[in-house]
């Protein structure tokens, strides 16, 4: 378990640092990323390219972004990270927020393995 969760922290400082290269270090190359909210898929990516493409996108977002992993929960074919997440947005959104404004959320992310490689990664929120 101990690898299993050197391989997330890597991905979460990659995140934070904005850091595509390191976060895709330890993805399979077929990777699949799902983000789900409210139970409902609203992004879904296979591959290592169509998740660089969305990750670089992504950098544009945010002016600061944090993932503070506040938990691991194990299983036999997964795990799951409970995370809090800090974020100031670098721009205007659609929904009404503002350049400026700060996020403040809790969330889950889910890995699932195939030998030393992330195979797949579910954010929940």
């Amino acid at each position: 378990m101990i690898h299993i969760e050197k391989i997330i922290k890597n991905y979460i400082e990659g995140y934070n640092e904005f850091n595509i290269e390191k976060m895709i270090a330890d993805f399979n190359q077929d990777i699949i990323f799902e983000n789900v909210t409210n139970g409902e898929v609203n992004m879904s990516l296979n591959g290592i390219k169509e998740f660089k493409e969305q990750a670089e996108q992504a950098k544009s977002y945010f002016s600061s972004r944090t993932q503070t992993i506040t938990a691991f929960n194990h299983s036999e074919s997964q795990t799951e990270i409970e995370i809090d997440y800090q974020a100031v947005l670098a721009m205007d959104f659609p929904n009404g927020m503002k350049k400026g404004d700060e996020l403040n959320l809790k969330g889950k992310s889910v890995f699932e393995f195939s030998g030393n490689k992330i195979s797949k990664l579910t954010d929940l929120s």
